[in-house]
């Protein structure tokens, strides 16, 4: 699936509504650590994982970039470093130039003002003025796979990512996560507009009945939603 196909998919979709898509389809959920946050409200990226393991240098990213397909997102493996940013405006530029959808990264980031000036959509752990003052043999893998935080991506793998966070999930799977994302986001969305005007939660989702069959079969909530179709937990 290309870059235009995903951005169509996914375009109205976030990550909770595709979360709870992943979850129902028995995927693995992937997302990245809890601190990893946007540079700025109201992004949204999704793209092709373009992974790089950084080793303190930023040619890792130039040839990451060079064997790129616009719309890829980059994902940085600086396994969570807080002592060293490593990505900053001019790699941030080449990136935007070469068409990439984004760049997420697991570790830190530098040259914030420019960064916002150059708005390409950016997922980091935090800042820190100081880039690295290391330099470690580039790993063999170093642009075919990513660790970011406790799950790996390659690109077989794409991201999501809005305000509340990063999702991986296998490009193989994107188009039946995004029909079953949409099933939800509808189903909420009729449950929000109901609320509005007047009928609870509870009613919508006849919370009585639940306790009696709670008593009497001994079900969990979440299969009584299964029964009646009013899924909010999945």
């Amino acid at each position: 699936m290309d870059s235009r196909e995903l951005q169509r998919l996914y375009l109205d979709l976030t990550t909770p509504h595709v979360a709870d898509a992943v979850m129902r389809l028995g995927i693995p959920v992937r997302q990245a650590p809890a601190g990893l946050n946007a540079l700025w409200s109201e992004t949204h990226i999704v793209g092709r994982v373009l992974p790089a393991q950084h080793a303190g240098s930023v040619d890792v990213f130039l040839e990451a970039i060079d064997n790129s397909c616009p719309g890829d997102v980059l994902i940085v493996d600086n396994s969570g470093r807080t002592d060293e940013a490593c990505v900053g405006d001019l790699v941030t530029l080449e990136a935007s130039h070469a068409g990439l959808a984004g760049i997420a990264i697991w570790g830190l980031h530098r040259d914030s003002r420019e960064l916002r000036a150059i708005r390409l959509p950016i997922f980091s752990m935090g800042t820190l003025p100081a880039g690295p003052q290391r330099l470690e043999p580039q790993s063999e893998t170093a642009i075919a796979q990513a660790r970011f935080g406790d799950f790996t991506v390659t690109p077989d793998d794409f991201v999501l990512g809005d305000d509340d966070g990063l999702l991986a999930m296998p490009l193989e799977r994107a188009a039946d996560i995004a029909e079953v994302a949409v099933a939800i986001r509808e189903t909420e969305r009729r449950q929000a507009s109901f609320m509005r005007s007047g009928t609870s939660l509870r009613e919508q989702a006849r919370f009585a009945d639940f306790l009696s069959a709670r008593e009497s079969e001994g079900i969990t909530f979440r299969q009584h939603l299964r029964r009646i179709g009013g899924e909010i937990e999945e």
